[in-house]
C-alpha cells in the first residue's frame, strides 16, 4: 500500500503552472484610445431608423387626439347639478308607487 496519497489531478496542474510567468505584453497598441474615441462618435452619428424617425411623431399625434378628444366631451364629464329631494322623489318610481 501506498502511505502517501498522491494529491488530485487539479492540485497537480495548478502547482506545475505557478513557477511559469505569464510574459505577454499586455498594454494596449499605440492609438488605441484614439480609435475607441472614434467609434464611439461614429457610433452617436448613427441615423436613426424609420421607425424611430415616426415614432415621435406618431406619438405626438396620439396626445393631440386624446386631448381633443378630452376638450370635445368636456360637458359630459361635469358634474350634473343637483337637485332639492322633491325633485328626486318625483322622478323615483318605488317613490311614485309608495305615495299611492
Amino acid at each position: 500500500m501506498n502511505p502517501n496519497p498522491s494529491p488530485d489531478p487539479w492540485s497537480r496542474l495548478t502547482a506545475s503552472a505557478r513557477p511559469f510567468p505569464d510574459k505577454r505584453d499586455t498594454a494596449a497598441p499605440y492609438g488605441f484610445a484614439t480609435r475607441v474615441a472614434a467609434l464611439a462618435m461614429a457610433q452617436e452619428r448613427k441615423v436613426a431608423s424609420l421607425f424611430e424617425r415616426f415614432a415621435f411623431r406618431a406619438l405626438g399625434a396620439a396626445c393631440l387626439l386624446a386631448l381633443l378628444s378630452v376638450l370635445a366631451n368636456y360637458s359630459a364629464l361635469n358634474p350634473a347639478p343637483t337637485m332639492a329631494d322633491d325633485e328626486l322623489t318625483e322622478e323615483d318610481p318605488v317613490a311614485v308607487l309608495l305615495d299611492s
